[in-house]
C-alpha cells in the first residue's frame, strides 16, 4: 500500500505575468483614436477631472507657451515622476508643429434639409385647400427616409375620416414633387414614376420593371429577350435606361451632418526632404491647475489622497497624449523610408509592406503599429491617404525576382477591365493568365476576390450585346 501525504505545507514560487493596468489600457485606447475622437475624449476628461484644464497662451508674452510647461515641475512634491517620465521628449517633437489659427472645414458644415421639410415646402406652394393640405401633411409624415410611403391608403382614409379616392388624389400630387419617384408604394411604382417624369417611358421598359427586375439583377438578358420576343441588345438598352433611375430617391436628404476626413498628419517635401507635421489643431492643449497643489498642502489625509489620485490620472493622460504624438511620428517616419517610391513618384509605386517590418524598425510591438494606424489619415503630396493603405500583402512575381503589392494588382485588374472588349469581357481565369504575363503570379480565386473588393461585376454581367 502506497502512503499518501495529506499534510499541510507552505511553498514559495516565483512567476512572471503581464498585468494590464487601467492606465495602460487608457494609453492603448488613446493611441488608436483619431484627432477628432481624441478631442472629444479630452473634453470629457476635463469635465470629470478638476485638476485638468486647457492651457492658454499669455497675450502679453508672445514667447510664453503653456503647452510646453512641464507638469513635473508643478507636482514634484507629491508624485514619483520617475515612473511617469522615464523618457524625455526627443528632438523629433520639434517638427510636430501645427498652426492653431488654421480654419477647419467643420466650422462651415451645415445640416442638410430633411426630406419631409423639402416635401412640406412644395406642398405649401402647390395646395391651397386646407382639407387637401391636411391629407398631404399626413401622407408626408408616412414617407420613410428612402422616399417610400408606409401604410395603405385605406388606413390613411380611416385615420383622416375621408375616402380613399381623395387620399389617392393627394398622393398622386405628392408623387409629382421633387425628388422624382418620391411617395411610391413599392420599387416598381418608384421606377415607373421616374420613367414617366424623365420622358423615357416605353412599353419594353415598363414590362421589365413590372415583371423582370430579379432577372435584370442576375444579368439574364437572353432569358428576358426570349420571353418578350426581342433581341438581347434591346433588353440591354432598356436596362441601361432603368439603371439611371434612383431606387431610393429620399436618401439624398437628411439631418445628418456632412462627414469630412481630417488628416491626422501632414507630409510635405521641403528642400528635398519630407517633413512630418502631426495635426492636433482640434486637440486641446492640457496643463494642470496649480490651485490643487496649494490646496493639497493644508488638506487632510483623505482629501490629499483624492487630489493625488486626480493628479496621477491627469499626468498619465498628458503623458499618453505625448506618447501618441511620438508614436505617430515614428510610424510615419518609418513608412516614408520604406515607401520612398510612393512619396517620390505616386501611388503606382506603392510596395508590399507588413506592420512587423515597421514595428522592428521603430522597436515597438506589431500591435502598437496596428493601433497607431487605425482610423488615421495623412495628407501627402499625392493626396489624402489612409495610413492602413501603406500596408498591403505581397503577391509573388512570376519570375520570383521581387514581390508585387496587392494594391498594384488591383489597379492592374481594374485597368484591364476598363480596356476590355465589352462584347467579350475577360473572365477571372483570363485575367489571371494576363496578370501572369505581366509578372504577377495570382490565382483565379484571388482575381475574383480583388475584383469583388472593387465592386466590379463578373464577366457575365459586364457583357454587352
Amino acid at each position: 500500500m502506497i502512503p499518501i501525504n495529506l499534510g499541510y505545507g507552505l511553498k514559495l514560487e516565483l512567476n512572471q505575468k503581464l498585468m494590464m493596468t487601467p492606465e495602460l489600457r487608457q494609453a492603448i485606447a488613446i493611441l488608436q483614436l483619431s484627432a477628432l475622437e481624441l478631442s472629444d475624449m479630452i473634453e470629457q476628461e476635463i469635465i470629470e477631472n478638476p485638476v485638468l484644464e486647457i492651457a492658454e497662451k499669455e497675450v502679453d508674452d508672445p514667447e510664453a507657451d503653456p503647452v510646453n510647461e512641464n507638469p513635473k515641475e508643478q507636482l514634484d512634491d507629491y508624485l514619483n515622476w520617475d515612473d511617469y517620465f522615464n523618457q524625455g521628449i526627443d528632438k523629433k517633437s520639434e517638427y510636430m508643429v501645427v498652426d492653431d489659427e488654421k480654419t477647419t472645414v467643420e466650422k462651415f458644415v451645415k445640416n442638410n434639409v430633411s426630406l419631409h421639410e423639402h416635401l412640406e415646402f412644395q406642398l405649401h406652394l402647390a395646395v391651397r385647400d386646407e382639407a387637401a393640405k391636411r391629407i398631404g401633411h399626413y401622407l408626408i409624415g408616412c414617407i420613410d427616409e428612402n422616399g417610400y410611403l408606409c401604410g395603405t391608403l385605406s388606413e390613411a382614409a380611416d385615420t383622416l375620416g375621408t375616402n380613399e379616392d381623395r387620399v389617392l388624389e393627394v398622393l398622386n400630387l405628392i408623387q409629382t414633387f421633387d425628388p422624382m419617384g418620391v411617395g411610391a408604394r413599392d420599387l416598381q411604382e418608384c421606377l415607373l414614376l421616374q420613367c414617366q417624369q424623365k420622358g423615357t417611358y416605353t412599353t419594353l421598359v415598363e414590362d421589365i420593371i413590372c415583371h423582370y427586375l430579379p432577372e435584370v439583377a442576375a444579368g439574364k438578358y437572353k432569358a428576358i429577350a426570349e420571353k418578350l420576343n426581342c433581341s438581347p441588345q434591346e433588353i440591354q438598352q432598356a436596362v441601361d435606361v432603368i439603371r439611371t433611375f434612383d431606387p431610393k430617391p429620399g436618401r439624398a436628404f437628411g439631418n445628418d451632418q456632412c462627414s469630412y476626413i481630417v488628416a491626422d498628419m501632414t507630409v510635405e517635401r521641403v528642400n528635398g526632404k519630407y517633413v512630418i507635421t502631426v495635426n492636433d489643431t482640434s486637440v486641446p492643449k492640457l496643463t494642470i491647475n496649480p490651485y490643487y497643489r496649494r490646496v493639497a498642502v493644508d488638506a487632510d489625509s483623505e482629501s490629499k489622497k483624492f487630489i493625488e489620485g486626480r493628479l496621477n490620472s491627469a499626468v498619465w493622460l498628458i503623458k499618453s497624449i505625448e506618447q501618441r504624438r511620438r508614436t505617430l511620428y515614428n510610424v510615419m517616419e518609418a513608412i516614408i523610408e520604406l515607401q520612398q517610391d510612393f512619396f517620390d513618384k505616386g501611388a503606382k509605386f506603392l510596395r508590399p509592406l507588413v506592420m512587423k517590418k515597421v514595428a522592428e524598425k521603430i522597436e515597438v510591438h506589431e500591435s502598437t503599429v496596428s493601433r497607431a494606424i487605425a482610423n488615421k489619415y495623412v495628407d501627402t503630396p499625392h493626396g489624402l491617404v489612409s495610413l492602413r493603405s501603406f500596408f498591403s500583402t505581397a503577391v509573388q512575381s512570376s519570375d520570383g525576382s521581387q514581390d508585387v503589392s496587392a494594391t498594384k494588382v488591383k489597379q492592374k485588374i481594374k485597368e484591364l477591365i476598363n480596356t476590355e472588349d465589352s462584347s467579350d469581357p475577360f473572365s477571372d481565369q483570363a485575367l489571371s493568365e494576363i496578370l501572369c504575363q505581366h509578372g504577377m503570379k495570382i490565382s483565379r480565386r484571388t482575381v475574383a476576390k480583388y475584383r469583388e473588393e472593387q465592386n466590379i461585376p463578373s464577366s457575365a454581367k459586364r457583357k454587352r450585346y
